[in-house]
This record gives structure tokens, C-alpha cells and sequence, in this order.
């Protein structure tokens, strides 16, 4: 017996590879599997010009010198790279110890900050307001003359709001102070410049936008200024000694490909996603009584809802529809079986935080697949309001 394939909701977590990309892929694992360092021989030069077509590719979504994007295996290697480079770069000794950043950043972030500040940095961690942004003069009152970095992120990975980069970068840049964007939610889907918005470091990985797992980069700036950082792996000088190891070539060409198919497609594709998930909200808000949407509306990715269902727990939730795929939070950090910390900043109630799912749209969704996720939550949070009259009374009075 076979089952019909999940309604796929969890695009935050995780994207298909997109069969245009596998393609561009495939002939690198076998036929063209030279090492990209390699370059003495025919089959290292094919794949070093590949990698550089890949760094081309990005570069121009981003509006950046392709000399400027470091390769990694994702963006938490990124992050790290980007957060602990800056603070241990020899060239910023005398320069500050201090970081900035905000408490609903992925742990990506947060956990490279701590672990600063039991080195001796000094870290500022920034609250939200209940939407979900940074106030911008708390920011500017953060900086100081030893303020190095500052490193908030472009979309919320949970909420998909989005902070306001490109002022956060006239502030940093008017006080000469770094600054790093966490663009893993963002990158390909909304409009970035990194020159516009005052980006000094930003990181991203491929697999958020349909390519493969376990490759990423880093934006690293070149000039005004030229970002210095002190690298975290050492051993063949790869990547002008930022990042060394062997590349990953198949999955370098698949993220140049994902990043090309994002640059000409992605506006239409964003702008279609968004109406599925406006639909996808419409009909759980006007079909069930006490549903909340966490984080401001009005500033957020197309394709991110984030929905507290009064009475019902959001675990229990997913329970009910196995056949659809959701999250309560971040997948990153849903193994340690606790609440959401995002959500928590935003000043929901326990109740609230536990009642939370987070429903993630992209490339393949369907329309067909958010009406019959729309038919599915109702019904599965109307049988687990059984047990609270209220709720399930209401909630039958708008059947």
C-alpha cells in the first residue's frame, strides 16, 4: 500500500532541490570530478571554472564583487565565521570587543556571541517589540567607540518578519562599525544590495532556496571597508585562507544554479507564493475561532505564517495531520524540546508560544494543497477543542 507524498509546509526548514538545479549538479560527481585546487590538469581546471561561474552567480543577486563570496558548508558555518572571524582578527585588536545583536537571531548567532563573551567580549543582545522588530534608536544608543560588529538578521527564520537592513546599515556604517546580516531566510527572495543597504558580511545557504544540503557562503566586503577575518578551519589556504578544505563542487554549481533561478524568477514566484499563503491565513482565520498571527504581518516574507490556535497544543497539532508537514519552531533547534525563545521575546504567554505552528510555503506548493491544509487544521483543531466547550462551540457556530 502506498501513501500519497506529505502536503510540504516546512519550507523554513528545508527546500526541494529543484530538478533544474540536480541537473546542472549531476555531471560533477562523476564526469567532472576534479578537485577545484587542482588546477594542473584538465579536470581540476573544469571544476575551478565552475566554482567561479557559482561565485558569479551569487554575486550578482547580491550586487557584489564575485571576489567576495566565500564558499562554506552552510549558513551556521557562516555565521560562526562571520561573528568569531571579526572578533579575533588580529587586525581589530585595538579596535573594540564589543557586539551587538538581537534576541530573536538564529542560535547560529547567539551561541557564537555567548561563547565571545566568555572570551571577554562584551555582548549587547537587543529586545524586540510584539511584532517582532528591533527598535532602531535602542540600536543606535548600543553603539559605542568599541562597538566592532553588529549582526542582525534579514527574516526571522520562525516569524518571517523582516528587519529594516538598510537602516540598521546607514547606522553602522555612520559609526564605522561592522555589520553582518544573517540572509539564510532571505536570500533569493527578497531584494538585497549589498552596497545600498551598508552589508559588510552576510550569510546564506543553499538548501533555503531549492539547492542542495551542506553548502553555503559567506559575503565578506572587499573595500570601504575591507573586512578582515582570522579563519576558523586551517590546513590548505583555501578560499585566500579564509576557509579551507576541499570544495564542494557539485554543491557550489548547485547553489550557483538555485541563486540563478532565483534572479530570474524569484519576484513572480514571491509575489505568487504570498497570495497562497494570504489564502492559507484567510481560511484558518475566518474558519476557527482564537487564532493569532505572531510577528507583524505587514513586514514578512511571502511565504511565512506563524499561527498560536488558542486551546491546542502545537505539537498535538502535528500530530493530528501527519499528512501535512509543519513546524512548531526552528528546526534547528526543535531537538532540544524547548519552547520557542522567538516567541518568547515577542512577550506571548506560555499558552500562546505552546499553541504556536509555523506554516512555510515555496516554489511547489499548490493552491490545491493550501485549501486541503486549510480543510485538515480545522478540523484536527476542532477535535482537540473537544475537551474545551467553548472553543469547540464557536468554533461549529462558523462551519
Amino acid at each position: 500500500m502506498t501513501h500519497a507524498p506529505p502536503i510540504y509546509l516546512d519550507y523554513n526548514a528545508t527546500t526541494p532541490v529543484d530538478p533544474r538545479v540536480l541537473e546542472a549538479m549531476l555531471p560533477f560527481f562523476c564526469d567532472r570530478f576534479g578537485n577545484a585546487a587542482s588546477r594542473h590538469h584538465a579536470l581540476g581546471c573544469d571544476a575551478a571554472k565552475a566554482v567561479e561561474a557559482a561565485r558569479e552567480q551569487v554575486a550578482a543577486i547580491l550586487n557584489a564583487d564575485p571576489r567576495e563570496i566565500v564558499w562554506t558548508s552552510g549558513a551556521t558555518e557562516s555565521d560562526n565565521l562571520a561573528v568569531k572571524g571579526v572578533a579575533a582578527a588580529p587586525a581589530y585588536a585595538g579596535r573594540g570587543n564589543h557586539l551587538v545583536t538581537v534576541a530573536t537571531e538564529h542560535r547560529a548567532v547567539l551561541e557564537p556571541s555567548e561563547y565571545l563573551e566568555g572570551k571577554g567580549c562584551r555582548v549587547t543582545v537587543l529586545p524586540v517589540d510584539s511584532g517582532g522588530h528591533v527598535d532602531l534608536r535602542r540600536l543606535a544608543d548600543s553603539l559605542t567607540d568599541r562597538t566592532l560588529l553588529v549582526s542582525v538578521m534579514h527574516a526571522n527564520n520562525e516569524l518571517g518578519v523582516l528587519h529594516p537592513i538598510r537602516e540598521i546599515g546607514a547606522l553602522c556604517k555612520a559609526r564605522g562599525v561592522l555589520f553582518h546580516t544573517d540572509a539564510t531566510q532571505s536570500f533569493g527572495k527578497e531584494p538585497i544590495d549589498v552596497d545600498a543597504m551598508g552589508i559588510d558580511l552576510l550569510s546564506a545557504s543553499a538548501h533555503k532556496f531549492c539547492g542542495p544540503k551542506g553548502v553555503g557562503f559567506l559575503y565578506v566586503r572587499r573595500r570601504d571597508p575591507r573586512v578582515r577575518l582570522e579563519a576558523l578551519l586551517h590546513g590548505g589556504g583555501h578560499e585566500k585562507g579564509v576557509r579551507s578544505g576541499t570544495l564542494n563542487v557539485p554543491g557550489i554549481v548547485g547553489l550557483g544554479a538555485a541563486a540563478a533561478l532565483c534572479r530570474t524568477e524569484g519576484s513572480a514566484e514571491q509575489a505568487r507564493i504570498g497570495v497562497l499563503r494570504d489564502r492559507l491565513e484567510r481560511g484558518l482565520l475566518s474558519g476557527l475561532e482564537d487564532v493569532r498571527v505572531n510577528g507583524d504581518p505587514a513586514t514578512r516574507l511571502a511565504g511565512t505564517t506563524n499561527l498560536s490556535f488558542g486551546g491546542v497544543d502545537g505539537e498535538e497539532l502535528m500530530e493530528s495531520v501527519p499528512e501535512l508537514a509543519v513546524s512548531s519552531s526552528s528546526a534547528c533547534t526543535s531537538a532540544l524540546a524547548q519552547p520557542s525563545y522567538v516567541l518568547g521575546a515577542l512577550g506571548c504567554d506560555e499558552a500562546r508560544i505552546r499553541g504556536s505552528v509555523r506554516f512555510s510555503l515555496g516554489r511547489f506548493t499548490t493552491e490545491a494543497e493550501i485549501d486541503a491544509a486549510i480543510a485538515r487544521v480545522m478540523e484536527a483543531v476542532k477535535s482537540l477543542r473537544v475537551a474545551a466547550p467553548g472553543h469547540a462551540a464557536r468554533d461549529e457556530g462558523q462551519a
